[in-house]
């Protein structure tokens, strides 16, 4: 079989359909397995061991992308992500089975179409992508070996600091303020754990607001470095704290544990985005818009809690 799948959107997003990929590969070795991935992710999927080849996703050059997937001479498809300009893409280039979930105008231009219904949330996001494997093989265990993505640790003391990532993520409406990070981090600063703060490309804004409002030792850590060793650098923390966000997908995938932030919708919630980590490593708290100080305590306890046990 050689199988083509498709997620061409953000860190996390990507990161919630890797069960899918791993499942496969695990339980059907023989699969070749190329994922379609946008310029954030393609370094990074490169460099994960159950994916055998990777194309990048341009949306400015379909044609040219459109010819590579027709060399390859893909089986099927499975899109778990879907809008037109993928639709058109995978249709123009003859592939003949096109899986996806029927959702959207877009699904017009596939040939399998899996309801789901993701917006009722009787799943989280990578176990709906996880089904999708069902269409082409349908004894398919949904399971996989944990820690999702294994590592090669950084020469880092491992499981020596806490990482606080205050930015906000793509799907995230759930999270504490900056000066809220601090007080977190603040609150166990004579713990024998390093504070870390992490920043993404465009934290700029948070990250001189938290340079400028430190009153004891942390570090700054600016995440641009490639995804797959921001990877690495988490795997080596005891616990990473985020709000909803592609850093936590990561922590997760390696089975980091961590505290995260999530909104009050169903949709932005820990029901439908809670990492792929056992479920003693999550700890999972709604922050409303407006919080009041009895959230905020609740997870500064918690914190302690994991800190000093």
């Amino acid at each position: 079989m050689n199988l083509l799948i498709t997620r061409h959107d953000k860190i996390g997003d990507f990161v919630v359909t890797l069960p899918l990929f791993k499942a496969i590969k695990e339980q059907y070795p023989s699969t070749k397995l190329t994922a379609l991935v946008s310029k954030v992710n393609f370094d990074f999927a490169q460099n994960i061991e159950f994916i055998d080849d990777v194309i990048l996703f341009d949306k400015n050059n379909l044609s040219r992308i459109k010819q590579e997937i027709k060399s390859k001479k893909f089986d099927a498809s499975i899109s778990a992500y879907i809008d037109t300009a993928v639709g058109k893409l995978l249709f123009g280039s003859g592939i003949k089975k096109r899986i996806a979930p029927a959702t959207k105008i877009a699904q017009l231009f596939f040939n399998k179409r899996v309801k789901q219904r993701r917006s009722q949330v009787k799943k989280r996001e990578w176990e709906y992508n996880l089904d999708l494997g069902k269409t082409i093989f349908p004894d398919i265990k949904l399971e996989f070996s944990k820690p999702l993505l294994t590592v090669h640790y950084l020469p880092f003391t491992k499981e020596k600091k806490v990482i606080f990532h205050p930015g906000f993520g793509g799907s995230s409406d759930g999270n504490l303020t900056l000066d809220d990070y601090i007080n977190l981090a603040r609150s166990i600063k004579n713990s024998e754990y390093e504070i870390v703060f992490s920043f993404g490309p465009d934290d700029e804004t948070s990250k001189e607001y938290i340079k400028e409002h430190l009153d004891f030792e942390a570090t700054m850590f600016d995440s641009k470095v490639s995804l797959m060793e921001f990877t690495q650098y988490i795997a080596n923390s005891m616990l990473f704290v985020s709000t909803s966000t592609g850093p936590m997908h990561l922590a997760g995938a390696t089975n980091t544990q961590t505290l995260s932030f999530f909104g009050e919708s169903l949709f932005a919630s820990a029901k439908r985005w809670g990492t792929m980590s056992d479920e003693e490593k999550q700890n999972n708290f709604c922050v409303p818009q407006n919080y009041g100080r009895d959230i905020y305590e609740n997870i500064e306890k918690r914190l302690k809690e994991i800190v000093y046990e």
